[in-house]
């Protein structure tokens, strides 16, 4: 038995934001109480106690954008070293994307990534490709990588670019009421990639991706989710024209969500002067103009979820000439305290408001159990001080290509607890 008492209860679920007493055993919430209570029960059985006075308790974090490049790709990250990062950032779930070797295209690989994350000690979920070996020519049997787990459909790190077949694959996830997850850059409309086409591209003497290969294919995938009726999810969105397609979409009654990543609202192109490689993303990070929008965005509703799109790269990788280096950045271990910094300390979000974004509607919105503290739900929680800085100085995840690393944040992580069990205490670290 584990007892939480006197922490600050923040669920967006139930709109619970008050002191609260959690007392967990076997894995599940079992009463939550006024505070006080705790300390009775404790008494009464043998239970660890974890004094949260001060602190926030929340829902664990859910990810539904991570990239823990497994199998294939082990140098950058496995199943394992991913999952630390994740605990270490208050994540309890993650959906890991399929851009892997082999690919998330057949059952086999999607119950072996399963089978291996459910020894990390987090809720470890797999994504199905859309396409055969992500080569956007053939479509997956849906009905066979559902039946191995997968919780939702994406080709991400490629974009679905022959429309007749992405109309299909629409109709089809819409009969399974799956979600298909959009890489959203149309490569017709990107020369050197990673890089906004603009003021700052030009001055390294490169072309760069234009905002059109992104407005482009969101324009058309919500006419195709209007056509066929599915629910589709706009990943990383960038642009702000974007942003005022997916809100228009909303008002129709078109069911197309999105999903802001913290390094978009929180830098923009003139990063990647500070930073080389490390601020080289896909898509790309634009202008303050679109920084705010998507920040409005998130402000309003309009963007419903943040993910990080955790993107970890070797350092030999990101050290070549910004044209040869890989896209992508790190961002487990940072998102809570960006959310904090850049959010809700200039008054943008409520604390609450980015609990919802992070966790509860991620959970909603791709159906995982996840995201409510309430009893009966499986224990899945993070506690955390809101205004306690940490220094984001080493990580444990096995790459640091990060423009974040060094700085300062709010939001100290103090444990991560998922089904009931301490999957991550900062003290340890010490």
């Amino acid at each position: 038995m584990l007892i939480i008492k006197g922490g600050l209860l923040t669920d967006p679920a139930s709109g619970i934001q008050d002191k609260r007493d959690i007392v967990i055993d076997d894995g599940v919430i079992t009463k939550i109480s006024g505070p006080g209570d705790g300390a009775d029960l404790a008494k009464d059985f043998e239970a660890r106690v974890i004094d949260a006075t001060g602190l926030v308790v929340a829902p664990g974090l859910v990810d539904c954008h991570v990239h823990f490049r497994d199998p294939g790709f082990t140098y950058k990250e496995d199943i394992m070293s991913g999952a630390a990062a994740a605990k270490r950032g208050g994540f309890t779930s993650v959906v890991m994307m399929g851009n892997t070797d082999p690919h998330m295209d057949n059952a086999d690989t999607i119950k072996d990534v399963i089978k291996r994350g459910s020894a990390s000690g987090i809720h470890i979920y797999a994504c199905g490709n859309v396409t055969v070996g992500m080569a956007g020519k053939e479509l997956v049997n849906m009905d066979e990588l559902t039946d191995a787990g997968a919780v939702l459909f994406t080709d991400d790190g490629k974009p679905i670019t022959d429309e007749k077949l992405m109309e299909k694959a629409c109709a089809e996830a819409a009969k399974r009421n799956k979600i298909i997850s959009l890489h959203e850059e149309d490569p017709k409309y990107i020369t050197d990639n990673g890089i906004n086409a603009g003021r700052v591209a030009e001055k390294l003497g490169l072309k760069g991706s234009q905002r059109q290969a992104e407005i482009s294919m969101v324009r058309r995938d919500i006419d195709i989710a209007k056509r066929t009726g599915a629910e589709i999810v706009v990943q990383h969105i960038s642009a702000a024209e974007s942003v005022e397609l997916i809100r228009e979409a909303k008002k129709s009654g078109i069911k197309v969500h999105a999903e802001a990543t913290p390094h978009h609202f929180t830098l923009t192109e003139d990063a990647v002067l500070l930073h080389g490689s490390l601020a080289k993303m896909n898509p790309p990070l634009r202008l303050e103009s679109d920084r705010r929008a998507i920040i409005e965005g998130l402000k309003d509703g309009t963007i419903e979820m943040i993910a990080t799109d955790h993107a970890p790269h070797s350092k030999e990788e990101k050290d070549r000439e910004f044209k040869l280096a890989p896209s992508g950045i790190t961002g487990l271990e940072t998102s809570l305290g960006l959310g904090i910094r850049e959010l809700v300390k200039p008054g943008y979000l409520t604390l609450m408001e980015l609990i919802d974004r992070m966790s509860c509607k991620p959970a909603s919105i791709y159906g995982l159990d996840a995201g409510v503290v309430k009893e009966g739900a499986g224990a899945d929680l993070v506690i955390f001080d809101p205004e306690a800085p940490f220094v984001f100085d080493r990580s444990v995840s096995k790459a640091l290509n990060t423009p974040f690393l060094g700085q300062e944040f709010p939001g100290k992580i103090f444990y991560t607890i998922c089904r009931g069990q301490i999957a991550y205490n900062s003290v340890q670290e010490i």
